[in-house]
């Protein structure tokens, strides 16, 4: 009788890697241009966000080749789901690819998973990059809802220093959007005629301290709303300020730009045991 053993080989991978952030959401970058780095392993992704025992972030994002622009980005939430568009994460991405020399001027273009985006970077690491255009804008009663690259609910409230924003915005998250989900951002106008912004993301099912794509949100919500006129409109949020330029059009908005700064914090090598 042959008996037949299965053996469990358990492979040891180095990863380097970069720590960035944009206005605190802070975000676990690779230069993945040689295509090594195993995306379909969520736990994998999971363990390099997870801030007590990997490196700690938002979200991980993949800088990889492509034929027609300079880079790619690749973004997966700190849940390891590969994800919809991040705006502060594009930011960091271009200061990234300014370090790495996959950009050789102050300029860039890159594909994300909402399509081609352009940016600029200055000598103080300060980003403006250019967003999708949006089409439409949903008001409803209490809120009002859009796309920015990524699902925002956009909701006024008063006293935002005070709100339970993990409460608050898993409820909506998950009660109002289902599993599938959106962003949930709560603003309130401040005294220097801009607006504090906090956020609940999905994926990271928690309240970030900045949210590109959701600030973006916010300055065309309160546009639609009749609370600002044309951009610039400056938005607080708790890792920092962020600014929103916009331009109307017939079918919306256009030439809608984020702007802010993008560091990168450290980078360093973990070893993962597939």
């Amino acid at each position: 009788m042959e008996i037949l053993y299965l053996c469990l080989i358990h492979v040891e991978m180095e990863i380097e890697f970069f720590k960035y952030q944009g206005t605190g959401n802070d975000f676990v970058l690779i230069d993945n241009r040689k295509r090594w780095f195993p995306k379909t392993d969520i736990d994998c992704i999971k363990h390099l966000c997870d801030r007590r025992f990997g490196i700690g972030g938002d979200g991980l994002i993949l800088l990889e080749e492509d034929n027609e622009v300079d880079f790619k980005m690749v973004y997966f939430n700190s849940d390891g789901a590969e994800s919809t568009m991040c705006g502060n994460g594009g930011r960091c991405m271009v200061a990234f690819a300014k370090y790495l020399g996959a950009i050789s001027s102050n300029k860039a273009s890159f594909r994300a998973v909402d399509g081609l985006h352009s940016a600029t970077i200055d000598a103080t690491e300060k980003v403006k990059l250019k967003m999708k255009d949006v089409d439409e804008v949903m008001e409803r009663e209490s809120y009002l809802f859009l796309d920015t690259g990524s699902p925002h609910h956009v909701q006024l409230v008063k006293n935002i220093d005070g709100l339970n924003v993990q409460q608050e915005g898993s409820k909506i998250r998950y009660g109002l959007y289902g599993q599938s989900g959106s962003n949930i951002n709560f603003v309130e106008p401040s005294d220097d005629e801009g607006f504090k912004v906090r956020t609940y993301e999905r994926g990271v099912e928690a309240e970030t301290l900045s949210c590109g794509t959701g600030v973006t949100a916010v300055a065309l919500a309160m546009h639609a709303k009749g609370f600002v006129n044309d951009g610039p409109v400056v938005l607080d949020t708790p890792g920092g300020e962020l600014r929103v330029d916009f331009e109307t059009s017939t079918t919306g908005y256009q030439n809608v730009y984020l702007t802010g700064p993008a560091q990168q914090v450290f980078k360093g090598t973990i070893t993962w045991k597939a």
